[in-house]
């Protein structure tokens, strides 16, 4: 080995260099897997949306077999990759708890699969939001295979039951696979409610604390972000602080609007394109850009 390569080496390998970007993950303690997440994502839609994912030939006379198979499958992978998130997330001095938190992971997937048909209930709403909401879907089937939004939606949801049950690392990753998939960015944090449907998709950021209602349309391009990060005493940004929109009821947002900070958007609000929104917008307001005078190229 020449001597350029060896002082690479030396100088990859000094502490200074590598100590805020090298995880010390304890010898025998697991890692959480991206291939394994993405087989439970899969796993998950199989349960969710029976036929459309997995076995194409299920039916009536066969899906108790096809959920049970699957749901054991499921529970299987998603407690090892539990207990690989809570491993991750101890400190190097905490790793020989990872052999204590086998039950724990085992009935953190067990409170998650009792919530899969609430989420379906959930999605089954986002799927007819999507289907009503474009002329061009030519049924639910179109949507629950083809829709981006209905994938990153779907992500969310289940990442949003995780991370409800304090599960670490693992929803961001499963929102983080769809925002690499789809161009939508949701982050697991926020609280969304039913019949929610985003039209084309791509460039969607919704943020860790935003508040969406019932029956909300959003269209490509729209950001719910925070308008400021508030810093403490060493100049370090404040965690786990509220910072991004709340959204009412019966809301849409069209393309490439920005609305920050916590500010409330109130029920039956239409955001037209390309707004920059910061204060409160009132129940029933329309907001658009004003309208450019034609005669003006004419003077």
């Amino acid at each position: 080995m020449n001597n350029e390569l060896l002082n690479t080496i030396k100088k990859l390998s000094q502490s200074e260099g590598y100590k805020d970007v090298c995880h010390k993950q304890g010898k025998n303690d697991p890692m959480p897997s991206i291939d394994v997440l993405k087989e439970i994502v899969q796993l998950s839609r199989s349960i969710l949306f029976p036929g459309y994912f997995g076995d194409a030939g299920v039916n009536n006379n066969t899906m108790l077999y096809h959920i049970g198979v699957n749901i054991d499958r499921l529970h299987l992978l998603l407690s090892q990759q539990i207990k690989a998130g809570m491993c991750f997330n101890s400190s190097s001095d905490e790793s020989t708890a990872c052999n204590e938190i086998d039950n724990k992971s085992k009935d953190i997937a067990t409170a998650f699969v009792t919530q899969l048909p609430d989420i379906r209930e959930k999605l089954h709403t986002d799927v007819i939001a999507a289907y009503n909401g474009d002329p061009a879907a030519k049924s639910f089937g179109e949507v629950i295979f083809c829709y981006p939004s209905i994938r990153a939606i779907s992500n969310y949801r289940i990442a949003h039951a995780l991370l409800q049950l304090d599960v670490p690392l693992i929803p961001r990753i499963i929102t983080e696979m769809a925002h690499s998939e789809t161009g939508i960015d949701i982050h697991p944090g926020a609280t969304i409610g039913s019949y929610f449907t985003i039209d084309h998709g791509t460039g969607v950021v919704i943020g860790e604390t935003a508040i969406i209602g019932t029956n909300v349309k959003m269209y490509q391009g729209v950001t719910l972000g925070a308008k400021s990060f508030p810093l403490d005493a060493d100049g370090n940004p404040i965690k786990g602080i509220s910072r991004h929109p709340r959204i009412g009821d019966n809301v849409i947002i069209y393309s490439n609007s920005t609305i920050l900070g916590t500010i409330k958007v109130g029920d039956g609000a239409v955001i037209g394109g390309n707004l920059w929104i910061d204060t409160d917008v009132p129940a029933g307001a329309k907001l658009a850009q004003k309208k450019i005078d034609k005669s003006f190229g004419d003077k």
